[in-house]
């Protein structure tokens, strides 16, 4: 077991490092001066190239990596273009808000899903399952940002039940910032409820299949027995593998669900600063994004190992 986490901590240090060199040079190679853009086209060139002096872009490409990667590995992300903040101070301000809510429409989905797929494998071709598995087809369907939309109207204009956007702020207290978060947790969690359900439902019938179910059958446990003492233990390995992405996509890919809701979340900064040519900004957080992504694989791998005794054996 331990071997196999060294392994995978190597794996997670080599894919972080591939990661930055590719976010680097993808930002390196966008058109466009972030000089030009804060000083506007009107600037005189001996303005600009102080400016670009000051904020470092006259030196090379593999110095400002270097400087870069070496800043993030202490906490520094370095200084903002436009705001002229410490982009570390930018991020602790937003992912207060982008994480809390990744963390609860991801509780929500899999409250949902989880016993949905179940109740829907148990009754394999009845008409609960037909219906179950028609509403997730109808959740897989439905962009997001279109639910968000029909949410702000029914509950936010119509009922008056939640705030139309914005934050109140932890400051509020607990249960307004939660309220707040509420509708756009909600317009995240039932998309990726929908596909969560089909792969639980899926996974449990293929587990129900399997020879040591009929074994347990055989011996006189009943099929809810079997199900519940044996089946869902092996079928969750492929839906922790659906939670950890869907964890990954909830904190990295809300860009739209925050400016639906203006939520001021990482999704939402990172908006603003590629309008704002804020590179160091973008790459910070996209980063950081993609760090949590790795992170969340790793330990989806190591739960494996912990769920499933077989994988750990053989590794």
């Amino acid at each position: 077991m331990l071997r196999y986490v060294i392994k995978k901590l190597l794996s997670l240090a080599v894919s972080l490092t591939v990661a930055s060199v590719v976010i680097f040079l993808a930002l390196e190679v966008v058109p466009g001066d972030p000089a030009a853009s804060m000083l506007g086209v009107n600037a005189q060139e001996d303005t600009l190239a102080a400016l670009r002096d000051e904020l470092g872009l006259n030196r090379g490409p593999l110095a400002r990596y270097g400087d870069w990667v070496g800043g993030m590995l202490v906490g520094d992300f370095g200084t903002s273009y436009t705001y002229r903040t410490p982009v570390s101070e930018m991020i602790a301000d937003r992912i207060w808000i982008s994480l809390p809510l990744a963390l609860l429409a991801l509780t929500l989905s899999t409250l949902i899903a989880i016993p949905a797929g179940i109740w829907a494998a148990s009754r394999r071709g009845s008409g609960v399952d037909l219906g179950v598995m028609g509403v997730t087809q109808l959740g897989v369907a439905i962009p997001n940002f279109w639910f968000a939309m029909l949410m702000v109207l029914v509950f936010a204009i119509n009922l008056r039940w939640f705030s139309a956007g914005g934050f109140v702020g932890w400051e509020a207290g607990f249960w307004p910032a939660i309220h707040s978060l509420t509708l756009p947790a909600i317009a995240l969690a039932l998309p990726q409820a929908s596909i969560l359900t089909r792969v639980m439902r899926s996974a449990l019938l293929d587990t129900l299949g399997e020879d040591f179910i009929r074994t347990a059958r055989a011996k006189g446990l009943s099929r809810a027995q079997a199900l519940w003492r044996h089946a869902l233990r092996n079928a969750l390995i492929p839906v922790l593998t659906i939670i950890g992405l869907q964890f990954s996509f909830l904190i990295a890919g809300a860009i739209i669900i925050e400016n639906v809701f203006f939520l001021p979340g990482l999704g939402r900064l990172v908006f603003q600063s590629i309008s704002a040519r804020d590179l160091i900004v973008v790459e910070s957080v996209v980063m950081l994004l993609v760090c949590a992504v790795i992170v969340v694989n790793f330990i989806v791998d190591i739960t494996y190992a912990i769920v499933d005794p077989r994988l750990r054996r053989a590794r």
